[in-house]
């Protein structure tokens, strides 16, 4: 006599289950990809503005993938400025801009933050300051988004005063005791007049503004246009001076 064992029963949900899982995992696997390949597909920084500043005598420049630092070859004061590029900006792109202060003896390090996002950045704030082991007194700044790293980083007990440049923080600094400067563009159609208007609640009552007028987000780097920026009515070179002149005057401060 023959039996036949019951059949197991099929079970559909779990090929339902598994063809959904590869499917996600697929498309996440797609989305990282993407956002890498986004990430270093930077805003390159223009040639002649980094030509310039290698030619210039009073600045020794020097360059990695990740950082750019810039020393005075003549006196050098005590301080040094770790400024965090914006997103997706080479780093270099701000190397005439930031060049002024070096001049007057302000040691600068540009950093290329974490996958070209500052939001991403972990590192402490000594693996930059270690790449200039004679400066004592740091300040720290950033355009657009490096800014808003900055503003973190400002809150190290040994950091001498926060800069920023087309920025504003997204946390509350108000109770803080950092000095602060901050530098706007009137043309600015990222960081508008409005919100770094509104931006003033979050910093201490004493921070510094200073409105360039006919600057817009890019013209505090040379790296060309940027979509949803206003239309910039100033030249590179007033530019660069107007910054100087507000960077110098912030940094010399007691």
């Amino acid at each position: 006599m023959t039996t036949t064992g019951r059949q197991r029963p099929r079970r559909p949900f779990v090929h339902i289950l598994k063809a959904l899982a590869l499917a996600l995992a697929t498309l996440l696997i797609a989305a990282v990809l993407a956002f890498l390949v986004d990430a270093h597909t930077t805003y390159s920084a223009e040639l002649e503005p980094v030509q310039a500043v290698a030619a210039d005598p009073a600045v020794d420049i020097a360059w990695t993938h990740g950082d750019v630092v810039m020393t005075p070859t003549g006196p050098a004061n005590s301080t040094g400025l770790v400024f965090l590029a914006g997103a997706k900006v080479d780093p270099l792109a701000y190397a005439d801009t930031l060049s002024g202060v070096v001049d007057a003896g302000t040691t600068v390090v540009i950093v290329r933050p974490i996958l070209n996002f500052a939001i991403l950045e972990f590192r402490p704030l000594s693996t930059f300051t270690d790449l200039a082991p004679g400066v004592t007194d740091w300040y720290v700044g950033g355009h657009s988004l490096g800014g808003v790293k900055a503003c973190q980083y400002a809150t190290d007990p040994g950091v001498r005063g926060l800069v920023l440049l087309g920025s504003y923080c997204a946390g509350d600094l108000s109770e803080q005791a950092v000095p602060v400067l901050s530098v706007s563009g009137s043309d600015d159609g990222l960081s508008t007049p409005a919100k770094i208007d509104a931006s003033r609640a979050d910093l201490p009552a004493d921070a510094r503004f200073v409105e360039i007028e006919g600057a817009n987000h890019a013209s505090f780097g040379d790296y060309g246009p940027q979509p949803g920026d206003g239309t910039a009515s100033i030249d590179d070179q007033r530019m660069r001076a107007r910054l100087t002149t507000a960077l110098d005057d912030f940094l010399a401060a007691p």
